[in-house]
């Protein structure tokens, strides 16, 4: 066998992914919202597409062939080709063309509670940052002190806390650490009262120094928050030398007190969520009525009067070339839109099926779900139905929800059937909310209780459902409770 260089000529097959159907990939997983960005660039990109007034329920638009091609215009054959958009092909992931893309659920899904409209936030507003440097020119003695200042309001974080040492902000500015020190006396000095902390205690103890109420009794409270939290409450009393009375207002005092003032900005800029789709019970019978929010459904249309008038004044063969080719481009685009409008209609309706006991009675009738379940019963495969419910909220009676949200793992229960992970957290969360205070439920009991009521589960997993919705031990319940009783 010699050894060396040589040509060699191999022939093989691969998947190649026009930009077209990449396009239709990515239009499955935009929202309304985000498909409304998407279609003004495409208007302002092709002089052939108008903003019109289509519906997911129109036909699809005319084929391209009512247009006859001019000689020598290749673009048009990858048009045409384009047009016949294939729903195998957009099982396909985008980036790999793999068909057995695995489709895993993004954050923000299964195990979050979802938000009913009223409890997201709405309207717009200055970021907790606008809001402090506006108040700074009014307060500041001179232009170096506003600089720092500035500065030190640029590291406060969301919650209003200061997250760096000043010594970095001196060495950073190149001025001595006593100056930061009087910029940030300054910061904390703004409205919200709290903001520019650098700790809890001291956060508290901006707002008792405002409230005129920071004595020695509060400083020495506010200095052993530690106790309070591990409900030492008669050790801490006699460090604050005082009776119950005047113990239990101190209490009322600081738990009055906001720990994070920077929050109250936190979602003032951020736009309400707009729900992609729509449910409300039919109108006559049991069943329910599913639509895409007209509301915020970009549509386009093409402009074809335009393209005869085009097309009269093309006297040379690159400009028909190119007047095909943007023709075929919005046509494509209209009918990939058509498809996304039908495909999401399609999940929707049904997870809707799937997950009717929630619609009707609530979390404690959801049932485990998987994109496996609801892909194989419209016939699609699971990435279609990840893209699908990826950033899509639907709003029903019950409120508004993130189509990821009905995705939930199960658990036993006795009727063979299992139940969903969000319908135990349900019933724990109701079992703790209606116990005694003078007789707290441990996990154990938890665990005899729930298989009442037909779940079967360890304790472990009792306990591990109980953490991930913040709920505290059956110790720190009964010192919280506790803890209220002296507050009142």
């Amino acid at each position: 066998m010699a050894l060396g260089p040589r040509l060699d000529l191999r022939q093989s097959q691969s998947l190649v992914m026009t930009p077209q159907l990449q396009q239709a990939i990515r239009l499955l997983a935009l929202s309304n919202l985000e498909l409304e960005t998407f279609i003004g660039q495409a208007l302002e990109a092709n002089p052939l597409l108008d903003a019109g007034d289509i519906r997911a329920d129109d036909a699809p638009p005319q084929p391209l062939e009512e247009f006859p091609a001019e000689p020598g215009a290749d673009s048009m054959a990858e048009g045409d080709a384009a047009l016949d958009i294939d729903l195998s092909a957009l099982d396909r992931d985008r980036d790999t063309g793999d068909s057995e893309w695995g489709g895993a659920l993004s954050a923000g899904g299964p195990g979050e509670e979802g938000l009913s409209i009223d409890e997201r936030g709405a309207g717009e507003g200055p970021s907790l940052s606008d809001h402090l440097h506006a108040q700074i020119g009014a307060v500041a003695g001179d232009a170096r002190e506003a600089l720092i200042a500035a500065t030190l309001i640029d590291l406060i974080d969301d919650a209003g806390y200061l997250t760096a040492p000043l010594s970095e902000t001196a060495d950073l500015l190149g001025v001595p650490l006593a100056e930061v020190e009087r910029a940030l006396a300054l910061v904390q000095s703004l409205d919200p009262t709290g903001v520019g902390a650098r700790t809890l205690a001291e956060c508290l103890a901006l707002q008792a120094k405002e409230a005129d109420r920071y004595d020695p009794c509060m400083a020495r409270l506010i200095d052993n928050l530690d106790l309070l939290a591990r409900g030492e409450i008669a050790r801490l009393r006699r460090m604050c030398d005082v009776d119950e009375d005047d113990f239990s207002d101190m209490l009322a005092e600081l738990r009055s007190y906001d720990p994070k003032p920077g929050l109250a900005f936190d979602g003032a800029g951020e736009a309400a969520i707009v729900p992609d789709i729509l449910l409300s019970p039919a109108p006559r019978g049991d069943g329910w009525d599913i639509q895409l929010n007209e509301a915020t459904l970009p549509r386009a249309v093409v402009n074809r009067a335009y393209y005869v008038e085009l097309r009269g004044g093309c006297t040379d063969k690159q400009s028909r070339a190119w007047l095909s080719e943007q023709l075929a481009e919005a046509n494509w685009l209209i009918k990939a839109l058509d498809q996304r409008a039908r495909t999401i209609l399609k999940v929707a309706a049904e997870i809707v099926k799937q997950q009717d006991g929630f619609f009707r009675r609530g979390v404690s009738e959801l049932r485990p779900l998987t994109l496996r379940t609801v892909a194989d019963a419209i016939e699609m495969h699971e990435s279609t139905v990840s893209r699908v419910t990826s950033n899509k909220y639907i709003a029903c009676p019950r409120g508004t929800f993130e189509l990821k949200y009905f995705f939930t793992s199960g658990v036993a229960s006795a009727d063979g059937e299992g139940a969903s992970s969000e319908a135990v957290k349900a019933a724990i969360r109701e079992l703790i909310d209606a116990e005694d205070p003078r007789k707290i439920l441990s996990d154990d009991t938890l665990v005899t209780m729930l298989k009442d009521r037909g779940f079967d589960l360890a304790r472990r997993t009792v306990a591990k459902y109980r953490e991930a919705m913040g709920i505290g031990s059956s110790v720190q319940r009964r010192r919280a409770k506790k803890l209220a009783n002296l507050t009142r």
